[in-house]
């Protein structure tokens, strides 16, 4: 057990194949995900002595760990939805920082997309009718009409229009058009997205995140083996988790994201302010998703994101760079995003970003990232403070 508490770095990442996929099984994708990231880091397999995994199998992370070969003293399946990765991240990167573990494997896939082509599951998502869910199901609330309704809700309280709405994936899809990655790379207009066919009131097709396949891993480890790895590290500053309601009737305030706790907690441990971050990965099942959580964030007051996320402010070259890959509105989208927050956080404070590279007057890289994910319907929240040196 360490004297002090040991300093986390990201020192591996990567993204398996992601996008179109009708071969692999989620579990290859799981494997694939994972060798990237350890090739990327440089260590060896085996300092991996703790496994995070959620969303696959009877028993996750046991099956993944058999089918990845691992054998973990430290284990964490934490399930919050698309926050889960940012919260396991925070728990392990506890348990590195006390010595329960050493490197800690994050690793995600999913064949979201073509499970509907071949039947193996609908396009519905549900989570059930037990619990207090059931006092919900009778009335037909989708996981898309709750989000529609928090959005109305804030339109309702602060004007916000849907032409900010429409602003936030048009700006998403302008920052995918450099990711060579990214599913949907063409540009869009305001226009087309209020134009497109209606999903959920306020939101249309373009409102809402693309469907694929894929999958990515990170690896956190102690600083001690940072000698040892083959990228600069990037260090984790800062966490914060947060779990608001489950049932709508429960939720106080729907123009509030549990974020609005996860990110004080993560900024005050991490010791800055969102002034100081350079970059922003976000959750973006949904375009309200990015603009509640700017505000809950600190980046603009309650009730101002409408206004915000104007005047391109998102864009990779704008004043808040946000979702620079082009979010799960353009780029992919396999379910539960929040571990692709993350190894886009760290490939932009590396400068491994390629064409889609933040970069401040001089050609300076960001210095500090943070990556918030949403689970549910604002259901919870983690959030992760990134920086470089």
């Amino acid at each position: 057990m360490p004297s002090t508490p040991r300093r986390v770095a990201v020192v591996g990442i990567s993204l398996s194949d992601c996008g179109r996929l009708d071969g692999p099984t989620p579990y290859a994708l799981h494997a694939q995900a994972a060798r990237r990231a350890l090739a990327d880091s440089g260590l060896d397999r085996c300092v991996v002595d703790g496994l995070c995994s959620a969303g696959l199998g009877t028993l996750a992370p046991v099956e993944v760990a058999e089918y990845l070969g691992l054998r973990p003293l430290w284990v964490d399946s934490t399930a919050v939805g698309g926050a889960t990765w940012e919260v396991m991240a925070a728990h392990a990167a506890d348990a590195i920082a006390a010595g329960h573990a050493n490197a800690v494997l994050l690793v995600y896939g999913s064949t979201a997309r073509a499970d509907i082509g071949a039947g193996r599951r609908t396009s519905d998502l549900s989570f059930g009718a037990r619990g207090p869910l059931q006092f919900e199901v009778p009335y037909g609330h989708t996981l898309v009409a709750k989000y529609a309704m928090a959005a109305r809700r804030h339109m309702h309280e602060y004007g916000t229009t849907l032409e900010q709405l429409a602003q936030v994936a048009v700006q998403a899809r302008a920052n995918a058009a450099a990711n060579p990655d990214a599913m949907f790379r063409d540009p869009i207009t305001v226009d087309d997205v209020l134009g497109g066919p209606l999903i959920a009131d306020p939101f249309t097709k373009l409102h809402c995140c693309v469907r694929s396949d894929g999958g990515c891993a990170v690896l956190l480890a102690a600083e001690e083996y940072v000698p040892d790895t083959a990228k600069a590290p990037v260090w984790i500053l800062g966490t914060g988790e947060h779990v608001s309601h489950t049932t709508m009737s429960e939720w106080r305030d729907f123009t509030v994201s549990p974020a609005a706790v996860s990110g004080r907690l993560a900024f005050e441990r991490a010791g800055v302010r969102p002034a100081e971050i350079d970059v922003a990965e976000i959750y973006d099942a949904f375009t309200y998703m990015t603009l509640v959580t700017l505000e809950d964030l600190g980046f603009c007051a309650k009730g101002e994101g409408g206004a915000f996320v104007e005047q391109g402010r998102l864009l990779r070259g704008g004043e808040l760079p946000v979702n620079t890959d082009g979010g799960g509105l353009s780029a992919c989208h396999p379910g539960m995003r929040g571990l692709f927050l993350l190894v886009e956080a760290v490939r932009q404070l590396r400068g491994e970003a390629g064409g889609h590279q933040v970069r401040a007057a001089g050609g300076r890289l960001p210095e500090l990232a943070v990556a918030s994910g949403t689970g549910g319907w604002f259901c919870s929240s983690g959030t992760v403070v990134l920086g470089r040196g």
